[in-house]
């Protein structure tokens, strides 16, 4: 992709939309197993949407946070490849949960607990910050040449 001029492309936006959506959520379902499939008999939806699973006061709980931070910061390392710009990552990180409150809106309602709303917070603003950064460290990365001046 160039970084000169910026083409509107509508398809595109909701590809990486669809594809970060989707990358998320795999990646959250593999910490989700592995962090809280230890501590529970039997995994469902419950632990992705419902917000009365996000709480402190219980081992369940914390892995259930733990494993959505975890997912936030992966989130922002599939933003390098698939966003590929800085200033995009708040508007794809925003969008990313926006739709993850509208999906926990019909899954279980309005989510009540102030935790629930602490960790999305928390997950969001990791996600588009460590985002940010990570593709500005990729664009400032000094483009290889094939041959060296010797000056």
């Amino acid at each position: 992709m160039f970084y000169g001029a910026m083409v509107w492309d509508p398809w595109l936006i909701v590809a990486q939309i669809v594809c970060l959506q989707c990358l998320y959520y795999l990646t959250l379902g593999v910490f989700l197993s592995f962090l809280v499939g230890t501590h529970v008999s039997h995994m469902s939806l419950v632990y992705f949407f419902d917000f009365a699973t996000i709480t402190s006061s219980t081992v369940v709980g914390r892995c259930v946070i733990a494993s959505f931070l975890f997912s936030s910061v992966a989130g922002a390392g599939y933003m390098i490849y698939l966003i590929e710009r800085a200033n995009k990552c708040l508007d794809f990180s925003a969008t990313l949960y926006i739709i993850h409150l509208f999906i926990c809106l019909v899954y279980g309602g309005w989510p009540s607990s102030g935790t629930w709303w602490v960790v999305n917070g928390t997950g969001v603003a990791v996600m588009a910050l460590l985002g940010e950064y990570l593709c500005i460290k990729r664009e400032q990365r000094e483009i290889p040449t094939r041959y060296r001046s010797n000056i």
